[in-house]
C-alpha cells in the first residue's frame, strides 16, 4: 500500500497495481480505435465500409493528407503502423474509393474480441437475492392521534344532529329557517 498518489494524500491508501494504473496508464496506438473497432465488427461480419470521416472518428484525429491523395498509403504491408492496425484485427483492405472518400476492409482471419477484464463471461456462484429487511412502521404521533380522534368526534357529532351538508350547497340561514317551512321553496 502506498499513499494516493493522484491527490497526494497520505491518508488515502492505493495498492501498488492501482497506484501504476494511476500514473503509468496503458498506451494505444494513434490507430488503436480502428483495431478494436475491426475486431469488435469481426464478431458478426466479414466486410465492412468505413467513411474517412467515420475512421478519422475512431482514431480520435485527422488521417494524414497522404491518406487522401494517395491509394498505396491504403496497401496492406505489414511495415507501416496504420497497416499493422487493420492486419492485427485480422482484415485487410479490399477497396479504396479516393474520390467518394471510402475504404472497404475483408476479415481474412478470426482474432478474438477481448472484453474488458472487469465484465465476466463465466458466472462462478448462482444468484442470490439481497436480504430484504421488512420496514418497521413508525406509530403516529401523539399529535396526530389527537387530531384524528377529534376529527372522528366532529364526523360523529354532525352525524347526531342530523344534519345534512350536501357538498356545494350552502345550509340555510338562521332567518331563512323561520321565513320559509321546511318543504316551501321561495317563489
Amino acid at each position: 500500500m502506498v499513499p494516493d498518489v493522484a491527490t497526494g494524500d497520505p491518508t488515502a491508501m492505493l495498492c501498488l497495481h492501482c497506484a501504476r494504473r494511476v500514473v503509468s496508464p496503458r498506451s494505444r496506438s494513434k490507430y488503436g480505435g480502428l483495431t478494436g473497432h475491426l475486431k469488435f465488427r469481426g464478431a458478426f461480419t466479414s466486410v465492412v465500409k468505413l467513411s474517412f470521416a467515420r475512421i478519422d472518428g475512431l482514431i480520435g484525429s485527422n488521417l494524414p493528407m497522404t491518406a487522401y491523395r494517395e491509394e498505396a498509403w491504403w496497401s496492406n504491408s505489414a511495415s507501416s503502423v496504420h497497416a499493422k492496425s487493420w492486419l492485427d484485427a485480422g482484415w485487410e483492405v479490399q477497396e479504396v474509393n479516393l474520390k467518394e472518400g471510402f475504404v472497404v476492409f475483408k476479415k481474412v482471419r478470426e482474432v478474438p474480441f477481448k472484453k474488458s477484464r472487469r465484465a465476466k463471461s463465466k458466472i462462478d456462484k448462482p444468484f442470490k437475492p439481497v436480504r430484504v429487511r421488512a420496514s418497521r412502521r413508525k406509530p403516529p404521533s401523539k399529535t396526530k392521534v389527537s387530531q384524528l380522534y377529534a376529527r372522528i368526534k366532529n364526523l360523529e357529532r354532525q352525524r347526531a344532529e342530523g344534519r345534512k351538508n350536501i357538498r356545494g350547497l350552502k345550509p340555510r340561514r338562521h332567518h331563512e329557517k323561520k321565513l320559509f317551512k321546511p318543504d316551501e321553496k321561495p317563489k
